[in-house]
């Protein structure tokens, strides 16, 4: 039996950067590049505005990880399952949430708590119930590309965050 990793650990640092993304493609390029170091257990939350490349860069790391599946934004479902070998990987999207009262009522907790990767648009829709992510990716447009800026909050987090810079 798989075990999750212990995400409670903060590093010492919490470590942290931010990326130029030119294009769509890169935006993609870089969550395909995430893929490397995900593992189970893992939360990986994206913020920003509508449009700035949240479920583009989550296609991207689904297709890094083999899903050939179409890859879109559940907005109206609040959940996608997407199965990589073993690892079961759920597609969240909070941006219908009027308030954290919403994620309590859709008993969507116990997906939080375990083996499961977490990768979560609008985490800030479901207030302060969720865990503390392993990886916080903030999208925001900068010119015609887009700023990509990751803070790592675990040991986990930041094994992806390296894994995917030395990419």
């Amino acid at each position: 039996m798989t075990h999750p990793p212990d995400h409670s650990q903060q590093p010492a640092n919490t470590h942290w950067t931010t990326l130029y993304s030119p294009d769509e493609g890169a935006t993609a390029g870089f969550g395909a590049k995430l893929a490397a170091g995900i593992g189970p257990g893992m939360r990986i939350y994206l913020r920003g505005d509508l449009g700035s490349g949240k479920t583009t860069l989550i296609r991207g790391l689904l297709r890094g990880l083999g899903v050939k599946d179409a890859v879109k934004s559940p907005s109206y479902a609040l959940v996608e399952l997407y199965v990589v070998s073993r690892l079961n990987l759920y597609h969240f999207d909070f941006y219908r949430f009027l308030n954290a009262r919403e994620f309590e009522d859709a008993g969507l907790a116990d997906y939080f708590h375990g083996a499961a990767v977490c990768l979560v648009e609008w985490p800030e829709r479901a207030g302060d119930v969720l865990p503390r992510p392993d990886l916080d990716l903030t999208l925001a447009y900068a010119g015609a590309g887009r700023e990509i800026s990751a803070k790592a909050y675990s040991t986990a987090g930041e094994r992806c965050l390296a894994r995917a810079k030395s990419a």
